[in-house]
């Protein structure tokens, strides 16, 4: 039987997890790749890396590396919905980003609203920390995963709450 690899649902993906796997969100744009990384206990996230965008292949390399490196058993990828919740161009080019990926690395996938990932870790990094423009082109993209993969993570934490 084939494993499935890409869930609609968070917590499935999470009980494909072995013991010690974690998962790591994915802000990806058109020139860089935002990573971050729960904890072993999949309730915490912690922004990793930024990836320059390259080759689709050369950023497959990459991934693979950081994913075999932090003992990564799944990948939440941020998905760009409409203010209206509908999906758009830049949906189905996640969603064949996700698919792609797939192609290339086996690992379960699933993908998160992103609605305003971006403009809040914008305004934080303005208004509370007070961050130059070049300072925030440096970490806005691992923040704003650190921002997907921990929405989801409480989601998947409240789910766990309303079944004990």
């Amino acid at each position: 039987m084939e494993r499935k690899l890409i869930y609609t649902n968070i917590s499935d993906l999470r009980d494909t997890l072995k013991p010690s796997e974690r998962l790591m969100g994915l802000d990806v744009g058109s020139k860089t790749i935002g990573l971050a990384l729960s904890n072993s206990d999949i309730n915490i996230s912690v922004g990793i890396d930024t990836i320059r965008r390259k080759k689709f292949r050369d950023d497959c390399e990459t991934l693979t590396k950081i994913i075999n490196n932090r003992s990564v058993g799944g990948l939440v990828i941020g998905l760009p919905l409409s203010m209206d919740g509908n999906e758009g161009p830049a949906c189905q080019s996640i969603r064949q980003f996700g698919s792609n990926i797939i192609q290339l690395i086996p690992i379960g996938i699933t993908f998160w609203d992103e609605r305003l990932s971006t403009s809040a870790i914008e305004k934080f990094l303005i208004k509370e920390v007070d961050m130059t423009r070049n300072k925030r082109s440096e970490v806005i993209d691992k923040l704003a995963a650190t921002y997907i993969l921990q929405g989801a993570l409480d989601a998947l934490n409240q789910q766990n709450q309303i079944k004990r």
